[in-house]
Parts: structure tokens; C-alpha cells; sequence
């Protein structure tokens, strides 16, 4: 048999508000991002600015797409008896599972004004009326 302290139970539950907590901020700081859908495709938009499309990597895997970059940016200012300099940098990622009828061999991206757009085309369905008997053939 084995015996357990009393301080044994106390340790997990000063630890309890602390646990995650890297993930929880890691969402904090992640772009902003909207995901919606329409008759044709699907449209991923994110919140990107000051970040080069060079430093972004759009990946598509197993109906997961995945949108990985860097920030980087740099300011220095100087006057007579002074001197600023401030730097960023941050990286990020993000990953979208796709439904079931998205093409991901069709997925795009596009940048404009520091705002990424993925779109995803959705697979038509097939008409109704399109209907076909089958011959069954004898022997």
C-alpha cells in the first residue's frame, strides 16, 4: 500500500490556473482571423498587417489548411540628445479544419492591404435529374 502526504494534493491545485496558460496566450496574440462560407467556396480572411507576404506559408494537408508567418519590424528615431529604437518580431500559427466538401486541391491566397484571403472551392453537387437506369443484361 502506498501513502500519500497531505501537501502531495495541494501542489496540483496551486499549479490549476497555471495550466495551458502558453496556449491561452499564444491565442491571445494570434492574427485576427474570420472563416465563413458561401454557395461556391469557402473564405478564410486574416489580419495580417505589417507582415511581407514573403513571410507567410499557406499549406493545405489532410483537409487541415494552415497559415504559418513572421513579423518583423524595426523603428529607430534620433534627435540632438536623443536616441529610440524598438523592435517586434513574433512568429504565428494557424490552422483551419476544412468540411467535408471543400476542394483543397484548389485552394488559394491572396494579400492586399495587410489583409490575407484563402478561398477554398466547395464541390458541386450533383443534380438531381441526373438520374440514370442501368441495363441489366440476361445470362
Amino acid at each position: 500500500m502506498v501513502e500519500k502526504s497531505q501537501l502531495s494534493g495541494l501542489w496540483p491545485a496551486l499549479y490549476d490556473p497555471f495550466r495551458n496558460l502558453g496556449a491561452r496566450v499564444a491565442e491571445m496574440l494570434a492574427p485576427a482571423s474570420d472563416a465563413s462560407g458561401g454557395e461556391d467556396a469557402y473564405t478564410i480572411t486574416m489580419e495580417l498587417p505589417g507582415v511581407s507576404e514573403d513571410d507567410i506559408e499557406v499549406s493545405v494537408d489532410a483537409g487541415v489548411v494552415t497559415v504559418k508567418g513572421e513579423k518583423k519590424s524595426e523603428r529607430e528615431e534620433s534627435g540632438d540628445t536623443w536616441f529610440f529604437t524598438e523592435r517586434q518580431y513574433g512568429s504565428f500559427t494557424r490552422s483551419f479544419r476544412l468540411p467535408a466538401d471543400a476542394v483543397q486541391e484548389k485552394v488559394e491566397g491572396h494579400m492586399k492591404d495587410g489583409v490575407l484571403t484563402i478561398t477554398v472551392p466547395r464541390k458541386r453537387p450533383e443534380p438531381e435529374g441526373g438520374k440514370k437506369k442501368v441495363e441489366i443484361r440476361k445470362g
